[in-house]
């Protein structure tokens, strides 16, 4: 009868940790931080993914806040390369068109023939393209950067984590060495 008994009371006293291992597993689900969230936050308003992630880390890490005045640098020099550049696309043919339309005759630009517009506009275009690959090329890093540092909000790089290696005896007759790895 009292191995009945002890079984029966181990029974109950596994489901009572069996249920609070749950309750707290679904309490950490809900503190989770979302990758997904900081990647669809940042692809619809650059930095906001930033903002997201910087908010999310605990105080004494917060560090993603000076990313969005770069990012809105890289965006902003970028997007007035590329207007500039397709305005000056714009004018070098519009200058071309009226040289041929009119035979000869000078508006703008004056110190370039035919042959120097044309290999401007070819040039001028070539910087547009380019400062539009570099603006692409700043949004997809913030994007990925926002998603990568919500990967690392909750990383532990605290001065905690270390490797110990210690001597290791066994009864004077085994000797080696011990490995501990302590997390907190």
């Amino acid at each position: 009868m009292k191995p009945i008994f002890y079984f029966f009371l181990l029974f109950i006293a596994s489901q009572n940790f069996a249920l609070s291992q749950a309750d707290s597993t679904v309490q950490e689900k809900d503190t989770v931080h979302s990758v997904r969230k900081a990647t669809i936050l940042s692809a619809a308003l650059p930095g906001a993914g930033q903002i997201y992630n910087h908010l999310a880390q605990p105080k004494g890490k917060k560090k993603a806040f000076w990313k969005v005045p770069l990012i809105y640098g890289g965006l902003g020099f970028t997007g007035y390369s590329i207007i500039s550049n397709h305005s000056a696309v714009l004018n070098y043919r519009k200058e071309y068109r009226f040289r041929d339309e009119n035979l000869g005759s000078v508006n703008a630009f004056p110190e370039y023939d035919q042959n120097g517009l044309i290999l401007l506009e070819q040039q001028s275009a070539n910087f547009r393209d380019y400062s539009i690959l570099a603006f692409v090329f700043v949004y997809v890093l913030q994007v990925t950067d926002a998603a990568v540092e919500a990967h690392f909000v909750n990383f532990d790089i605290s001065k905690d984590l270390s490797l110990n290696i210690k001597p290791w005896t066994y009864q004077t007759t085994y000797t080696g060495l011990s490995l501990s790895f302590n997390f907190r």
